[in-house]
């Protein structure tokens, strides 16, 4: 249903801020388990995407016109969709200011519009990407330049960037690097190109099982690691990309390297709308309880996705596990029950290591390993990368945009 006969004030029950990976997931798993609940969700775009799979885009792996679907197609028939964008959320009224000025009351408010990619951070960086060897598998529009670029290089620099966290699948821009260099390796290029991998963190991996294994693909592909190494400019036509370096004594200096392929990672920050709320924490996002995810001061909202100011990986797989516990808690505080789930900060960043392998690091809170399988996680799999490769996007469209919760245990309040 789409919004065309409301008014400029609307007064709705249930409101779901986002239509994306945890918009949709949510709204398709709570009307499973009441068809007859009145659900309104607020979504601009009128595509949605899948995109965990443009990395495969990146490395010639996935066509991306596989990715994208009109919203017309996913949002649930049951649901309402506004197609606007928020600009304001006053909790204390339970009210939202729509971009159109339209006002909207709620009586449960759940919160994921995901994180903004703040690409004008990195002075220059818009007006080269795309161009002059300058590309990002985050944007749906150049994931295919980058495997256009990566074929077409044969010797030269290659750089690699990634950003301060906290960021969308942590471990995107290293498999950007290692989908890369297995195509030069396999092309026997390879030894012509000087690869670097400049993170402005002081790790390879946030937890620290996987890095010995990553380690060796770092080797296999003789790329260099620049740890405290943060892009701050690029300037495409000369082929110059310009790092804040931070050494030993934090002591921080500029330093200018030239480039043949740079892939670039965005920082990546909360949407104002949410930063400036009294629903923000300190850093801007949404402040729930780890896991309930109900928020801490206003408990007729919940929120789940990149959104929330949780220490959990923000991936897809992390939304599947929370869209349960949402549902169910949601369900729950309407009838004045106890919250029945808590979300173990579980998350799945499938890393490909090389095109046919796939290392699937799942953790949780605190990195503890959480693994489907019965299998050690610290392996390159074949299985693995069919799992990521094919079985997932299928399940995504299929199975989990349509509120079906496979491999979805979660853990039950003590």
């Amino acid at each position: 249903m789409n919004d065309q006969h409301w008014g400029p004030s609307i007064s709705a029950d249930i409101v779901v801020i986002g239509g994306g990976t945890a918009g949709i997931g949510f709204v398709a798993s709570l009307l499973k388990r009441d068809p007859h609940l009145n659900v309104t969700v607020i979504e601009p775009s009128s595509q949605h995407f899948y995109q965990p799979a443009w990395t495969l885009v990146g490395g010639g792996a996935f066509d991306v016109k596989d990715t994208v679907r009109p919203m017309s197609k996913v949002m649930p028939r049951q649901a309402t969709w506004i197609q606007a964008s928020v600009s304001a959320i006053d909790p204390d009224k339970r009210q939202l200011t729509l971009n159109d000025q339209r006002t909207i009351g709620y009586q449960n408010l759940i919160v994921c519009p995901g994180l903004r990619l703040a690409w004008e951070k990195i002075e220059g960086l818009q007006e080269s990407l795309g161009q002059h060897g300058v590309t990002s598998n985050y944007s749906y529009q150049h994931a295919e330049y980058t495997w256009d670029q990566v074929q077409k290089l044969r010797d030269g620099r290659a750089l690699f960037t990634q950003p301060a966290m906290p960021i969308k699948c942590a471990g995107a821009p290293q498999k950007a690097l290692y989908l890369s260099c297995d195509h030069w390796r396999r092309s026997a290029v390879l030894h012509n190109i000087n690869v670097e991998f400049n993170l402005a963190g002081a790790a390879l991996f946030g937890v620290a099982t996987f890095v010995p294994p990553l380690m060796k693909y770092i080797e296999k592909y003789n790329a260099q690691l620049a740890f405290n190494s943060n892009l701050v400019k690029v300037d495409g036509p000369a082929k110059t990309a310009w790092f804040e370096v931070k050494d030993t004594d934090g002591n921080v200096s500029r330093i200018a390297k030239t480039f043949d392929l740079l892939h670039v990672v965005p920082p990546q920050v909360s949407p104002d709308f949410i930063a400036q709320s009294p629903l923000a924490d300190t850093a801007g996002w949404c402040e729930v309880d780890p896991h309930s995810l109900q928020h801490l001061r206003y408990p007729e909202v919940f929120a789940l996705g990149d959104i929330c100011g949780t220490s959990n990986a923000k991936t897809a797989a992390a939304v599947r596990k929370q869209v349960v516990v949402v549902a169910q808690n949601l369900l729950a505080l309407r009838k004045q029950q106890l919250l029945p789930l808590k979300y173990d900060g579980y998350g799945s960043c499938p890393l490909t290591v090389e095109k046919g392998k796939v290392i699937l690091a799942e953790f949780g809170y605190g990195g503890k390993l959480l693994p489907t399988f019965a299998l050690d996680p610290t392996v390159p799999r074949r299985s693995a990368w069919w799992l990521k490769a094919t079985l997932l996007p299928w399940f995504y469209w299929n199975g989990m945009l349509k509120g079906r919760e496979w491999l979805t245990r979660v853990s039950k309040v003590d």
